[in-house]
């Protein structure tokens, strides 16, 4: 199966607020549309996570963040391009999402993508896509396909085909926060 047939499965699964499993440039993730407090719901629920706890987003580029969140300062652009990990930055003031994904302090984690099937996915869904890691609270997230739980499986209404074979071992992205006087917090 080719992975335009893929995006045009997860974009159906997408726009009725249903739940996918998908690779991310990090780890597999199950996703949804950010926006959609309904199926953010139904992540917390099939995570059996507190909804406490917040999730990171994906955007295809740096241009939408300004959507987004309500300030950026630009020494995180200068930083993102000397990282050679995915990273996620957690930004204050989120905007325009679901706020069942918005931290209680009103920040929120985006992680701008560089990995094309996310990116073909993003682009054709035109909206910020849940990524969270595709497994249950509180136990270990899966380094490749293999290791998702079938619980997890059965949970979504998509499982992309493109890299379930792919047995290379992943690993989460790392995560900071920029603080107020301009240094880095590292969270993960």
């Amino acid at each position: 199966m080719s992975y335009k047939i893929d995006i045009e499965n997860c974009l159906a699964a997408l726009q009725t607020g249903g739940l996918i499993l998908y690779p991310t440039d990090t780890i597999w993730g199950i996703g949804c549309d950010a926006t959609n407090e309904a199926a953010i719901a139904k992540i917390y629920a099939l995570k059996k996570r507190v909804d406490e706890k917040s999730m990171i987003i994906l955007l295809a580029n740096e241009n939408d963040l300004a959507m987004y969140v309500g300030e950026l300062d630009e020494d995180v652009f200068t930083h993102l391009k000397s990282v050679t990990k995915p990273t996620t930055v957690i930004y204050p003031n989120a905007k325009k999402i679901a706020s069942n994904i918005i931290n209680t302090d009103g920040s929120i984690a985006i992680r701008i993508v560089k990995d094309d099937f996310c990116l073909g996915l993003l682009k054709a869904f035109g909206k910020p896509i849940v990524s969270t890691s595709a497994n249950i609270s509180g136990i270990l997230s899966p380094a490749n396909f293999m290791q998702v739980s079938d619980e997890i499986k059965n949970g979504v209404d998509y499982i992309v085909q493109h890299r379930q074979n792919d047995l290379s071992v992943s690993s989460p992205s790392s995560i900071i926060k920029f603080n107020e006087d301009g240094s880095i917090k590292s969270i993960r």
